[in-house]
């Protein structure tokens, strides 16, 4: 124990000091409040906007093409053939959620039909095409 002035004896402090972990709290929220936003992935696209009411979250795939046509499932970048040829088993696998296409609006009508034909032809019928909410609604 430490003593005082003349010799008397000072008690024990039990208070913990908290601003030092109070500190490193604050940082790391900061830290992941900025990271947060660049750690969502995905293909970067510009989706064409229409009067549609915002979709539930579901655990559908997600199918995407981005300005160039290049097909995507998730995040995984496949050729046309490799799409026709596992789309069935990759929907199948992620389950009854359905498949959702997002597609650029720079993309030829021709291109996502041609994947929807692909889809339809595979027995996959739920489909759904995503679309931004439109603001002046």
């Amino acid at each position: 124990m430490r003593r005082g002035r003349r010799g008397e004896r000072l008690g024990v402090n039990a208070e913990i000091n908290v601003v030092s972990l109070i500190d490193v709290m604050m940082l790391l929220m900061i830290i992941f409040m900025i990271t947060a936003p660049m750690m969502q992935g995905g293909v970067d696209i510009s989706l064409p906007s229409a009067e549609v009411k915002p979709l539930e979250p579901k655990n559908g795939l997600v199918v995407t093409i981005d300005r160039r046509g290049q097909i995507f499932v998730d995040d995984t970048k496949l050729t046309y053939e490799e799409f026709a040829g596992s789309i069935k088993a990759l929907s199948d696998r992620k389950g009854a959620g359905g498949v959702f296409v997002r597609a650029d609006q720079g993309v030829d009508y021709g291109t996502v039909i041609r994947l929807v034909a692909a889809m339809k032809a595979r027995g996959i019928t739920e489909v759904g095409l995503v679309a931004e909410p439109d603001e002046n609604r």
